[in-house]
């Protein structure tokens, strides 16, 4: 008999919660074995705590206004070392700069300028009147690159951060080109054949994420475990929170937007004329932008390098930011 239409609607809804979210309600979550090591608490001057660090206040930021009215918060932070150079961090979706600070912290102490900003719609950045649409991703870096006065720019995207760059690369190549010298794609794809192919699954989705009840639901005392799926093996416990607290902050409209606008997304063609050296960096267990979709970047963008992480997940910049920072570096010495 075939099933109701209710029935199969109801599956459908939960298809979508499982592409937007990549852990929804224990479906990615992997039991109390994966929870071992999590709960470690740690000081804030660890090599992996979150944050700007011991003893280290919040900078402040700038405001940048776009075309369109949106107000992108900007942190610029000045290096101080004889081989300065200028890294910009744009981040994934649904969360901020934050994510980037475990990163951030070691780039500085190796003398490097720093440039953050959050998304639109993220964090403490405004969602403005522009289309929450992929190429809208390219005019909000470019005009962050010229504002900042950005030149000779290692890019470094992580998850939508890393599509921004691919956008900028498609969209205003002639930004590319003058302000960037070399770009790290961490975590990232360059298209969702699962949202072409099944577009109502994926209208289903950017519906499903932007309800109030995942906001509810990871605001829980169980919500980390809503993005679980989102990190490898042994995740802290605090990178669980942070990540949780984030996604749950950003506005329910604007996380659905976004994933609307990148389960159509398609920026092979664009890649595909990228100039500036460029490394791939994915983890072995990424469940979000999975290992095959890196490849078909680094396989895409000319003279691409393709970096795999064994037993990470999707949140690299947290997992492992040595290894990430290790990978800009090495972009910056060209």
């Amino acid at each position: 008999m075939p099933p109701r239409p209710r029935s199969r609607s109801r599956r459908l809804l939960v298809l979508g919660g499982a592409l937007a979210a990549g852990a929804a309600a224990g479906a990615a979550y992997r039991g109390r074995r994966a929870e071992r090591g999590t709960h470690l608490e740690l000081d804030d001057d660890h090599p992996l705590a979150p944050g700007w660090g011991a003893g280290v206040n919040r900078p402040e930021h700038r405001v940048v206004r776009t075309p369109d009215g949106a107000q992108l918060a900007v942190w610029d932070l000045e290096g101080d070392g004889p081989d300065a150079a200028v890294v910009v961090l744009p981040h994934c979706w649904g969360c901020s700069h934050e994510i980037w600070l475990p990163v951030t912290r070691r780039l500085r102490d190796r003398g490097h300028r720093v440039v953050l900003y959050d998304q639109r719609g993220h964090g403490a950045s405004t969602r403005g009147t522009a289309p929450l649409a992929i190429e809208t991703l390219a005019h909000d870096l470019a005009h962050v690159l010229e504002t900042q006065d950005v030149s000779d720019a290692v890019l470094a995207g992580h998850s939508m951060g890393g599509m921004t760059i691919m956008s900028l690369a498609a969209h205003r190549p002639e930004v590319m080109k003058a302000r960037a010298r070399a770009a790290v794609l961490v975590a990232t794809s360059a298209h969702d054949p699962r949202g072409q192919s099944f577009p109502q699954a994926a209208r289903l989705a950017s519906s499903f994420i932007a309800s109030p009840v995942v906001t509810r639901s990871m605001r829980s005392a169980n919500g980390h475990r809503f993005v679980r799926g989102a990190f490898g093996a042994d995740p802290l416990h605090s990178h669980l929170v942070l990540t949780r607290d984030l996604f749950a902050g950003c506005d329910p409209s604007v996380r659905g937007g976004w994933l609307a606008a990148m389960t159509e997304m398609n920026l092979l063609e664009g890649i595909a004329g990228m100039e500036v050296p460029t490394t791939v960096m994915v983890g072995s267990r990424d469940t979000l932008t999975v290992p095959a979709r890196a490849a078909v970047i680094a396989s895409t963008v000319p003279g691409a390098r393709l970096i795999t992480l064994e037993k990470r997940g999707h949140m690299l910049p947290l997992e492992d930011p040595d290894a990430v920072t290790d990978e800009i570096v090495r972009a910056v010495k060209g």
